[in-house]
């Protein structure tokens, strides 16, 4: 006789980022079905519509207190497409070099502030990790998480170089950017990152020198290196590694096993001319789609992309559709349904493909295809250890998110050499009307707008961000969202306190909008409610 089926509501997951709360089954300790609600309404594609083409330089950056950068990258592309503009190589690379120091600073902020907290639950107790994982990532008072959370502000001084403030820049412009770093603010760069990885990425972070960590190509050298020094081991890199392990999270969090991202970081050289069709021959870090069940590389292009509101708080026509072809239309009543609708965000999966997910672990997972143009940027050691560990997991998601940082300084050392100071920054575009899609890789996935403009104005602006990807509702068929299908199979110990649910969730770093939910141990006020049913 099987198990009583035990429901479990779970208000918020998320950490400073709170409006994600999810509802999973679980039946004999495992959960069984699950369902991921995003519950706030933005509405910025109804806030843009009938505004001058310009606005969402302005607006979209807003979207997102974290990752602005992209947004604003997003947009720029969009226009420029869309107008057929020319974009100095100066300032491409400016465009990248700003994204690039947001995503870097994002990286410890995760790793410490939203992640590593999990480590010191309780039911790790037992763990022989637990009490050197309380004395670092204790909220506040940890030492790492002190050394982290405050470190990772350093790189995005480099983006105030640049647009004058983070966040909320509006610098980057189509045909362009509206800055022209001096001398003096290279060099004021270059020691902002030196600063970064000598005092976080190699003594605290690796235990290494990044050098030496780079070498590192399989799985087999990564464990290697973890025995080859105490100071790899019992690094920050090295602690996460063997306390996931001993934990378990290398066994739960598989998902669909289908991912994908749009590559990001335009070569300066290959796209000053923007068009939709030739941005994927164009970038820096592949796009592409990657299938783990047949351990297959295709192709990833916007005209597949369709949103399905079924299951969705909009009033819609049914079926899936291309955004260019969506008018956002939310309801005025929203119940949660798990029957019908019961998310603000849409069901987005791919015309073939179907549903995929988005990320850093997609990123790296395409990095793995050997095939591509010889400026474009390799990198198998995620997809090594993902054929080798089973597939995707809740550990090996967070792992490629953060295995990405000396890859992303690399580059960011790489632009601020190829600059030429002297040379032109901005070139005015003719305006005119028109369709134009822009696309980057957000630090947690695939983020794209799409503008239709006519007449002069906004007709049409849609956003599809890297947390629509992975936390929409069910589709139209059915099949759902990926992280709600990464959610099946995730044993809890303990349903009063189901912290492998947070585990999953935040693998995926999943954001909505800024909010702060704090928790009084004394009086007892409500962080968190869970409805057993």
């Amino acid at each position: 006789m099987s198990a009583a089926v035990e429901t479990l509501d779970i208000s918020p997951v998320g950490r400073v980022e709170g409006d994600l709360d999810v509802r999973v089954d679980i039946e004999n300790g495992v959960v069984t079905n699950a369902w991921t609600h995003a519950e706030m309404f933005r509405g910025f594609e109804v806030i843009l519509k009938d505004k001058d083409p310009q606005a969402g330089l302005v607006v979209t950056p807003r979207a997102c207190g974290i990752c602005g950068a992209s947004h604003l990258t997003c947009a720029a592309w969009a226009l420029d497409t869309a107008w057929g503009t020319t974009v100095p190589r100066n300032a491409i690379l400016a465009r990248n070099l700003g994204q690039i120091v947001e995503s870097l600073q994002s990286l410890p902020r995760h790793h410490y502030g939203l992640w590593m907290i999990d480590y010191t639950n309780e039911n790790y107790a037992m763990s022989p990790f637990y009490e050197e994982a309380v004395k670092r990532y204790s909220p506040f008072t940890g030492t790492s998480y002190e050394a982290g959370v405050t470190i990772s502000g350093r790189p995005v001084e480099i983006y105030a170089l640049l647009g004058g403030q983070w966040p909320h820049s509006s610098f980057m412009v189509p045909g362009g950017v509206m800055c022209s770093p001096t001398l003096t603010d290279i060099t004021r760069a270059w020691s902002i990152l030196e600063h970064f990885r000598q005092n976080w990425i190699e003594p605290l972070w690796l235990g290494c020198s990044m050098e030496r960590y780079e070498e590192i190509q399989t799985l087999e050298q990564f464990e290697a290196w973890l025995d080859e020094k105490p100071e790899h081991a019992n690094s920050d890199l090295g602690l996460f590694w063997r306390m996931s392990k001993d934990i378990g999270l290398d066994q739960y969090g598989k998902g669909h096993g289908r991912f994908t991202t749009w590559g990001y970081l335009p070569h300066e050289d290959k796209y000053q001319n923007p068009t939709i069709d030739g941005r994927s021959d164009a970038v820096i870090m592949k796009s592409g789609i990657y299938d783990g069940a047949s351990d297959t590389f295709s192709p990833m292009d916007q005209s597949f992309v369709r949103e399905d509101t079924q299951h969705a708080w909009y009033d819609e026509a049914a079926g899936a559709v291309h955004p260019f072809d969506r008018t956002t239309n939310p309801v005025s009543k929203n119940p949660i349904d798990p029957e019908g609708k019961y998310s603000w965000s849409t069901a987005v999966s791919h015309a073939e493909s179907g549903r995929l997910e988005a990320g850093p672990l997609a990123r790296r997972l395409v990095a793995g295809n050997d095939t591509g143009h010889d400026f474009q940027h390799s990198d198998g050691l995620v997809l090594d250890m993902y054929r080798k560990m089973g597939g995707a997991s809740t550990m090996l998601r967070h792992f490629a998110r953060m295995h990405e940082l000396c890859i992303l300084y690399r580059e960011a050392e790489r632009n601020l050499r190829e600059f030429q100071l002297n040379d032109e920054w901005y070139i005015k575009p003719t305006e005119k009307d028109g369709q134009g899609w822009g696309a980057t890789e957000a630090i947690r996935g695939a983020l794209c707008h799409w503008i239709d403009v006519r007449d002069g104005k906004i007709a049409n602006y849609q956003i599809i961000a890297p947390t629509t990807w992975n936390v929409g509702p069910r589709t139209s068929d059915g099949a759902r969202g990926p992280i709600e299908e990464a959610l099946i199979g995730t044993p809890i110990k303990n349903s009063a306190d189901p912290v492998e649910v947070g585990h999953v969730c935040r693998s995926y770093d999943s954001c909505l909008v800024c909010t702060v939910h704090a928790h009084d141990a004394k009086s007892g006020d409500e962080l968190a409610r869970f409805r057993t049913a």
